[in-house]
């Protein structure tokens, strides 16, 4: 199979599909690789260490869509990369689809296989092509809302682990799934004074055997919502329903029990947001202020670190990707139900219910298509 890896041109992505390792393993399986030039340079990888994991570097992006039968990316298309994609091409990356119908309708239009690594399962239900950036993206939300707390970025000016006699930063994290874990590992480093919610009490009590008495637990509800906002000065949001857009949990009117200059990290940004107020924001312009709290909603956030996100994220996907590749698409995902559970889009069709009930359309389930 001809498998391209184009630059990723979303505002201040600089993160690449594959690694030179995960390249020359799809080459010792009789696969190419077309890598646009410069496609790694922002995470420090240059085209000499593709071309020696046997990469063929192309100067242009068209070209690297018009040959290649599978796009390895990082990011859901944007702008000049609609007209790229065309009838048939498996298109396998992070695609969050529920929130953005334009680019929906456009994959239908052009028929394009659209394979997310975000709805993709494994045995133990877990969604392992989201964890690796879920948990750069956890970390990372600690480590924004403690710097944009600090007066001059326009924060309240408190520090995340206080000092002896003055009490650290009280930090709420909405959701304790892989985002909201690896911030609360990040926060109780730090010494703040951390609360967690989650709808699921076995989580809670999973959360609860783990970190004892450094954090709070509270069951997810309106009013316990509502209870861990109030005069918060950082806080998370973290909530993920697979495929489908984030719910609201933190509405305008509990704005007004944060302090003035308080600090929202939206991660669930990329599924529309668990914050009423989030709308995305972009690395170059990354906040804004309603009611007088700083909102950060990034919807890219783990582009910031791409060394470390380009290798964890080659890690998860690639041995995906050499299956896809090797089988053939139809072989691929009818032996592998989880594979399957990534297909978004194919033939002109919905074929992920939580999308086409985001967004009201009609839902077509893959095994009725192939």
């Amino acid at each position: 199979m001809i498998i391209g890896l184009p630059k990723e041109i979303k505002d201040n992505e600089s993160r690449v599909g594959l690694t030179p390792a995960g390249v020359k393993t799809l080459n010792d399986h009789g696969h190419t690789a077309l890598v646009e030039k410069d496609a790694g340079t922002g995470s420090g990888i240059s085209d000499d260490e593709y071309r020696t994991a046997m990469g063929q570097i192309v100067d242009s992006a068209d070209e690297v869509w018009q040959r290649a039968e599978m796009i390895i990316k990082v990011k859901e298309p944007v702008g000049p990369e609609y007209q790229r994609m065309r009838e048939g091409q498996i298109l396998f990356t992070y695609l969050h689809l529920a929130p953005d119908l334009k680019l929906t309708q456009v994959m239908l239009e052009r028929k394009v296989t659209g394979v997310a690594y975000e709805t993709i399962t494994n045995d133990e239900g877990h969604l392992p092509l989201l964890t690796p950036m879920s948990e750069v993206a956890g970390r990372m939300a600690v480590q924004i809302g403690a710097f944009y707390l600090q007066k001059p970025e326009g924060g309240r000016g408190v520090l995340m682990g206080g000092v002896p006699g003055v009490l650290p930063a009280k930090v709420s994290i909405v959701g304790g799934g892989v985002v909201g874990i690896n911030s609360i590992k990040m926060a109780v480093g730090m010494g703040a004074n951390v609360t967690v919610l989650d709808k699921n009490l076995e989580r809670l009590r999973y959360l609860d055997d783990i970190f004892g008495a450094k954090i709070r637990t509270l069951m997810s509800n309106p009013y316990t919502v509502q209870e861990a906002i109030a005069n918060a000065d950082l806080v998370i949001g973290a909530v993920l329903i697979p495929g489908a857009s984030a719910p609201h949990l933190v509405t305008r009117p509990m704005l007004s029990t944060m302090h003035k200059g308080a600090v929202i990290v939206d991660v669930a940004v990329d599924q529309g947001g668990c914050i009423e107020t989030t709308r995305p924001t972009t690395h170059s312009d990354p906040t804004f202020y309603v009611d007088d709290v700083l909102h950060y909603c990034v919807a890219n956030m783990p582009g910031a670190v791409p060394r470390t996100s380009t290798f964890a994220l080659t890690n998860a996907t690639l041995p995906l990707a050499l299956k896809l590749a090797n089988k053939g698409f139809k072989d691929a995902i009818t032996k592998d139900r989880h594979l399957k559970a990534g297909v978004n889009t194919y033939a002109g069709h919905i074929t992920y219910e939580a999308v086409a009930e985001s967004q009201g359309l009609a839902y077509k389930p893959i095994d009725e298509l192939i």
